[in-house]
């Protein structure tokens, strides 16, 4: 599909988020970054031929306007292909006919890809000998890392440009010329709308300048006319709106931006930050259960035996979960979240993990002293298994001085508790056994 064909009337039947898409970047609201005097895209606009570029950006952040003005500006045909619609067959119907265009009119192609995130590797690479020979200048654009999901040769060959959410205001300007314009928007409707509605709306949308719009179109449809004019009231802009969409995919980035705050949250003993970000994930349709598992991690990984019931209660709370289910399941994982977020923490027992395992890599499968091999029969017996083993319980306090390590990493200290909670009484236990001098005097003693 040509957008430059020839210049046309804007089709009033079109969405008022399409009619009111930008020419030029005079007119683009957002990402200054780019656009401003001196910025990359104001540059290339400049140029006769763009360079190959991925836009990565959030919804609703102007990634094909830009891709449209650039192409514009360079003169270029631009051609809008869609990973969702689209194939390899029909990409090659476009290189030929751009190759044909090259030759006999001299004009150069710009191929937009939408989502191209959507594109597995094998036909992302379908694109490379025609980008790198000059034959195509690609735009592609996606809502995903590129890192993860363009592949590494395409990547390579394009400059990443990445878009932000719109802000707030910038999104009141985009609704308020709507409203003003009578070629493309609404004046020609006369609408009334306060400043302050302008606000809300542009906060619901989130950053997505396309949400705003087709909620002011829609607000203003189902707002009767009175006295020639349509006069948008609160209520009117509720109705349009319903429920705010949350931002979220389960199997997209997003997904891991937010259980990672979740996490960090937890970790950071902020339970108020912590259950705004169970209340997203639940709202917004992640599995209740993944979340559950991610708690019984983070029990033992951050708290671990500074609140050893941690553990327990978060056990409990997936349990409670699939016992309860929707919609009052949420009560239990609140209960575990706030509870996790307020205990003392170690990750003590996590480090110990790391550094044994680390030791064993290290030093591979060393023999289990005789001592503390099991004499099972009279020959292991007679070849000194379990020897001089002494048993804890014979001794006052349950304990005795000796040596449970291979004889190579005797005198090794994997776990440290920390004075958080009740590991704090399990160091004072374990320095008043003797172990802290045990350990510091051995001659073979390492502390990693």
């Amino acid at each position: 599909m040509d957008l430059f064909d020839k210049e046309k009337k804007e089709d009033l039947l079109a969405p008022l988020a399409d009619r009111m898409r930008p020419r030029s970047l005079e007119e683009f609201v957002g990402q200054e970054h780019l656009v401003r005097e001196g910025g990359i895209l104001s540059k290339i606009a400049t140029w006769k031929r763009p360079p190959s570029m991925i836009f990565w950006g959030p919804p609703g952040s102007g990634k094909t306007t830009l891709a449209q003005i650039i192409a514009k500006s360079c003169r270029s045909h631009f051609v809008f292909f869609s990973a969702v619609l689209a194939g390899v067959k029909n990409l090659r119907e476009m290189v030929v006919e751009a190759k044909h265009r090259a030759r006999t009119v001299g004009q150069a192609t710009l191929l937009f890809v939408d989502e191209i995130h959507r594109f597995n590797k094998s036909q992302q690479d379908a694109f490379l000998p025609h980008v790198e020979d000059g034959t195509l200048t690609l735009l592609g654009a996606t809502t995903e890392n590129p890192s993860f999901e363009v592949n590494a040769p395409l990547l390579s060959r394009c400059k990443v440009l990445v878009l932000r959410p719109l802000l707030t205001q910038g999104i009141s300007r985009i609704l308020k010329r709507a409203l003003e314009d009578s070629e493309r928007g609404l004046g020609g409707m006369k609408v009334v709308c306060s400043q302050d509605l302008l606000g809300e709306m542009a906060e619901w949308a989130q950053g997505d300048a396309r949400r705003a719009l087709n909620l002011l179109e829609t607000a203003v449809l189902i707002t009767p006319e009175k006295e020639g004019k349509r006069v948008l009231a609160k209520n009117g802009i509720k109705e349009a709106a319903q429920e705010r969409p949350l931002l979220f995919d389960k199997d997209r980035e997003e997904h891991y931006h937010v259980i990672s705050a979740f996490i960090k949250s937890m970790r950071g003993s902020d339970p108020d930050a912590a259950i705004y970000w169970l209340a997203r994930m639940l709202e917004s349709g992640e599995d209740p259960l993944f979340i559950a598992r991610r708690m019984i991690i983070f029990a033992s990984e951050d708290v671990g035996n500074a609140d050893p019931q941690a553990l327990p209660l978060a056990v409990a709370g997936l349990h409670a979960f699939q016992a309860v289910g929707l919609p009052e399941g949420w009560i239990p994982l609140s209960q575990v979240v706030t509870y996790l977020s307020s205990a003392p923490k170690s990750n003590a027992s996590y480090l110990a993990y790391q550094k044994a395992v680390n030791r064993v890599k290290e030093k591979g499968s060393l023999s289990v002293p005789l001592h503390l091999r099991n004499p099972s029969t009279r020959l292991m017996k007679g070849m000194g298994y379990g020897k001089e083993y002494q048993y804890p319980h014979d001794f006052p306090d349950q304990w005795v001085s000796q040596d449970y390590l291979p004889q190579e990493l005797v005198g090794e200290k994997y776990y440290i508790p920390g004075d958080s909670g009740v590991e704090g009484e399990i160091k004072k236990r374990l320095e008043n056994r003797g172990l802290e001098n045990k350990h510091s005097e051995s001659s073979a003693g390492e502390t990693i």
